[in-house]
C-alpha cells in the first residue's frame, strides 16, 4: 500500500518522466505548430489507456483527462518496439480532428504491459480542400484531408514506409509531417525509458499499484472540490459564432447538476450536429477530455495541487445527444471544433459561478457561526460551527443592503449564520412572534437563520425594547437540549 509520501515520490517520478518527453518533442520537432504554438501533448498512461502523468511546462492543457482505451483496443498482437497511431476521429474516438496525429506506445517489462507511452502532434497539413485542411466552410469530413483509422505505425522497432508514404503522397507539406511524427516517437520512447527506471525503483507491483493510488487521488481530490459546492441544478446557455455565411449561431446549452460528490454535465438542447465544421466528435464518451476542458480549469483554480490525470473525470458525467454538435455522426466535419470547444471552456465556468459564490458564501457564515457563537453563547462554538455547516441554507437577498437599512442589524448578522431549519423548529415549539420573523426576513441571505432569536431569549433586551426572554416555558427542550443552547448549537 503506498502512504502519501511513497505517492508524492511515484508522482514527481512521473511528471519528471512527462516533462522530459515535452522536452525531447519540442527540441526536435520540425514544424512551428509543434516548436512555436505548442500544439501537441504527451502523457503516461496505465494498462487501460488511462493519463496519469502529463507536462506542466510544455504543450496544450486540454488533455489531462484523456483515455486512449478505446484506441488501443483496435489494434491487436502489440510487441515491444510497437508504435500505433491514428488521426481519424470516428476511429476509437482519441484524435478529435485530422491535422491531430495520436501515437502510443506498450511499455513492456518481463513480456508484460505494465503502462503506455502516448501523445498528439499538430501536423501542418492533413491534405484536403483547403491548406491546413482547417475551414469553417467545409461540409463533411471527407473534405478535411487524409485520415489513418488505428493501425500500426512502427513494428519492433521499424517504422512502415507504406503509411509514411501514403501520408506523404497526400499532404502538403509532407518533411514537416514526418520530421514531427517521428520526433514524437523519439518522445514516446523517452517516457518508456523513464517508466522502465521506475519499475526498477519501485519494483513491477509497486508501479501498477502506485499508478492506481495516482487516479485514485486525483478523483479523491476531485470530489473534495465537488462537496464544497451546495447541492443543485443551474442551466446557461450561449451561441457560438455562425457556422457559415447568413447561418445562425450555434446553440450549447449545458445542465448542471451537483449532487453530493458527483457532477452530471446534461448538454441536451443543445444545436442538431452542423452543416459546418464546428462539430466536437465526442463519440458520446461521457467522460470525453473535450467535454471537461472546462472542468480542469475550474478544479485546478479551486485546488492547485489537484493531480492532473484521468482520475479527475471520475465525479462527471456528460451527456451529450447522439446527432447533436457536441456528438456527431459520420461524416459531419469537424476541423474546427476548437472554437466550439472554446465557447465551451466559458459555458462550464460561468454555470459553475453560482455554486462556487455559494460555496463561498457557506464557508463565510460557517465562520462568523463560530464568531457569534464565541461573542453570545461561550462553550457552543464548535456546535454552532457544526450545524451552520449542515445547514447552510444559501440563497435570498442581500443581507449588507438590506443590514444598513434596519435597525434589527445586529440581530440579522447573528440570523445569517445558522440555518433556516432551526427557525421552523423554533415556529413549531415556540410560536414565534412578528419581531422574530422580521428578523428571519432581514437576515435572509446566505445560511438565513433564526439565530437572533436565541440571542433574544439570552439578551436583556429585544429591538422593540421589551425583554420577553420568558415567551418560552422554563427547561424548554429541542431534541433534548436546553432552548438557548439549542438554538445557539443550531439544533
Amino acid at each position: 500500500m503506498f502512504d502519501r509520501t511513497n505517492l508524492q515520490v511515484l508522482g514527481n517520478h512521473a511528471r519528471a518522466a512527462a516533462e522530459n518527453m515535452a522536452h525531447t518533442l519540442h527540441r526536435t520537432a520540425h514544424s512551428a505548430f509543434v516548436k512555436e504554438t505548442q500544439d501537441f501533448t504527451v502523457m503516461l498512461m496505465d494498462r487501460s489507456g488511462a493519463t496519469f502523468a502529463v507536462p506542466m511546462e510544455l504543450g496544450a492543457t486540454w488533455y489531462p483527462g484523456l483515455s486512449y482505451h478505446r484506441a488501443i483496443a483496435i489494434v491487436n498482437d502489440y510487441r515491444p518496439g510497437d508504435v500505433a497511431f491514428t488521426n481519424d476521429p470516428y476511429s476509437g474516438h482519441v484524435a478529435t480532428h485530422a491535422p491531430d496525429t495520436h501515437l502510443w506506445k506498450p511499455v513492456f517489462v518481463d513480456g508484460e504491459i505494465v503502462a503506455w507511452t502516448g501523445g498528439h502532434i499538430h501536423n501542418t497539413d492533413m491534405g484536403g480542400a483547403v491548406p491546413a485542411s482547417l475551414s469553417r466552410a467545409l461540409t463533411e469530413i471527407h473534405q478535411e484531408g487524409i485520415r489513418f483509422p488505428p493501425m500500426k505505425l512502427v513494428r519492433e522497432g521499424v517504422f512502415d514506409e507504406t503509411i509514411l508514404s501514403i501520408m506523404s503522397t497526400n499532404v502538403r507539406k509532407p518533411d514537416l509531417n514526418i520530421g514531427d511524427i517521428k520526433a514524437l516517437v523519439g518522445a514516446l520512447n523517452t517516457g518508456e525509458r523513464k517508466i522502465q527506471a521506475m519499475v526498477k525503483k519501485f519494483g513491477k507491483a509497486g508501479f501498477v499499484e502506485g499508478v492506481a493510488a495516482l487516479l485514485d487521488h486525483a478523483e479523491a481530490q476531485a470530489r473534495d472540490v465537488l462537496r464544497a459546492m451546495p447541492d443543485g441544478t443551474w442551466q446557461f446557455a450561449d451561441y457560438a459564432d455562425e457556422d457559415s455565411v447568413e447561418a445562425n449561431p450555434c446553440r450549447l446549452k449545458l445542465t448542471l447538476t451537483i449532487k453530493g460528490d458527483e457532477a452530471v454535465l446534461d448538454f441536451t438542447g443543445s444545436d442538431p450536429q452542423l452543416g459546418s465544421s464546428l462539430n466536437v466528435p465526442s463519440g458520446g464518451d461521457p467522460r470525453h477530455t473535450m467535454l471537461l476542458v472546462g472542468v480542469y480549469y475550474v478544479l485546478y483554480t479551486l485546488n492547485p495541487k489537484i493531480l492532473l490525470n484521468t482520475g479527475l473525470t471520475r465525479p462527471f458525467t456528460c451527456i451529450t445527444p447522439q446527432g447533436s454538435v457536441l456528438n456527431p455522426v459520420h461524416p459531419a466535419a469537424v476541423g474546427m471544433r476548437s472554437l466550439t470547444c472554446a465557447r465551451l471552456q466559458h459555458r462550464r465556468v460561468d454555470v459553475a459561478q453560482p455554486p462556487l459564490a455559494a460555496g463561498a458564501r457557506i464557508d463565510d457564515h460557517v465562520r462568523q457561526a463560530g464568531r457569534l457563537a464565541a461573542q453570545h453563547a461561550p462553550g457552543t462554538e464548535e456546535a454552532a460551527v457544526a450545524i451552520a455547516r449542515r445547514n447552510p441554507g444559501v440563497g435570498g437577498k442581500d443581507t449588507k443592503s438590506h443590514l444598513g437599512r434596519q435597525p434589527a442589524a445586529p440581530a440579522a448578522r447573528t440570523a445569517a449564520v445558522l440555518g433556516e431549519p432551526i427557525f421552523h423548529e423554533l415556529d413549531r415549539r415556540l410560536g414565534l412572534g412578528d419581531l422574530d420573523r422580521r428578523v428571519l426576513e432581514i437576515g435572509s441571505i446566505g445560511a438565513r437563520s433564526i439565530g437572533a432569536i436565541a440571542m433574544r431569549h439570552r439578551a436583556a433586551a429585544t429591538h422593540d425594547g421589551v425583554d420577553r426572554r420568558d415567551d418560552a416555558p422554563a427547561g424548554a427542550l429541542i431534541d433534548g437540549h436546553d432552548v438557548d443552547d439549542a438554538v445557539v448549537a443550531g439544533r
